[in-house]
Formats: C-alpha cells, sequence, structure tokens
C-alpha cells in the first residue's frame, strides 16, 4: 500500500494533536473547507467542543458539510464572524489549541483573504483565551498575491512576546522555493 504524502496541515496536526486531549475545548480561527475544524473536533472527542470562525459563508457551509459527515455536529460551534472577536464566543482561559491557516479559502476568492491588522487582533485575544499549556498555532501563507505584510507583521509580534510566558517556535522549510507556508506555534506557560 503506497503511503500517503504528509503535507503540512497534516505536519501541524500530528504536533499539536499532544496538546488536545478528550473533553478540550478548541478554536480554529479561519474555518476555510474544515479540515482543521474535523481534526479538532477528532481530538476532542464526543465530550470536547470547538470553535470555527470564517468570514465567508461560503466557507461555513463546506466546513459544516464535512463536520456534518464525520458526524460532529454536535461538538462543534460555527461563527460567520471575523476571529478578531473571538473573545465574545469565548472565555479567558479556556482553550487548549487556537489554530489559525492564513490566506484565503482554497479554490476561493482570492481577494477575501486574512488581513495583517485582524489576524493580529485576533491572536493577541486569543494568547489571553488560551489555557496554561495551551498552544496557538498560526499558519502563514504568503507570496503570489497576499500575505507579505502579514507574514512579516505576525513573525515581528510573536518575536517580542515574553519568553518567560510563552515558547515559540517557528518551523520553517530550508529547501522549498516559492514562499512555502510557515508554522509558528506559540505555548502559554
Amino acid at each position: 500500500m503506497k503511503k500517503k504524502i504528509m503535507t503540512i496541515t497534516d505536519w501541524v496536526h500530528s504536533v499539536l494533536a499532544s496538546s488536545i486531549e478528550e473533553g478540550d475545548f478548541c478554536i480554529d480561527a479561519t474555518a476555510g473547507k474544515g479540515k482543521d475544524t474535523l481534526f479538532l473536533a477528532e481530538k476532542a472527542g464526543e465530550s470536547g467542543q470547538v470553535l470555527a470562525f470564517d468570514i465567508q459563508e461560503e466557507a461555513i457551509f463546506q466546513a459544516e458539510q464535512l463536520i456534518n459527515d464525520h458526524g460532529y455536529r454536535e461538538q462543534v460551534r460555527f461563527v460567520l464572524d471575523g476571529h478578531e472577536h473571538m473573545e465574545r464566543y469565548a472565555d479567558k482561559d479556556s482553550a487548549a489549541v487556537i489554530l489559525f491557516n492564513l490566506g484565503y479559502l482554497p479554490g476561493g476568492d482570492h481577494t477575501l483573504a486574512t488581513k495583517e491588522s485582524t489576524t493580529l487582533e485576533a491572536a493577541k485575544k486569543g494568547l489571553s483565551i488560551l489555557k496554561k499549556q495551551g498552544v496557538m498555532c498560526i499558519c502563514i501563507y504568503s507570496g503570489g498575491d497576499s500575505g507579505f505584510s502579514e507574514k512579516e507583521a505576525v513573525l515581528s509580534w510573536v518575536q517580542s512576546l515574553p519568553a518567560k510566558e510563552y515558547d515559540v517556535i517557528s518551523c520553517s522549510f530550508i529547501n522549498k522555493p516559492n514562499h512555502p507556508p510557515l508554522p509558528v506555534f506559540i505555548r502559554k506557560r
């Protein structure tokens, strides 16, 4: 049997898997087509909860279909709102994992992409929502028609986080051309 090639999303999921236990609360800050939402729901299990944000109705529709098809509808709440408003929907110190996949909806309108200002606002608010030992992952996509200023702003911000409060790890491809994705992990101490 041929082994499946691991994508960056698969790899990020494998890193985050150890940070999620049955019954945990997690946030998908950029629901997109629902792959991250599904991963979080599977890991949090039947007693867990996932909050999934997107600003596009089409993204929420596609993600809901995927979640329904896999039987996790009761565990997932979809929010048609910007992730920069996540504090309206989640309590302080409550989330085991918060996951961002920046950029645009795959196959969607490239002009509707995450933006530096709202991403930074969401990530900052997300830090207060993370529980101790919780992990935020920001997978940064840049290149082509979007993301360069967002990438630089996110990297500048994470570098400024106090080391006594957060561990920050950036994982970069060193042999891939054309601005490959850049996952950044932040663990709250």
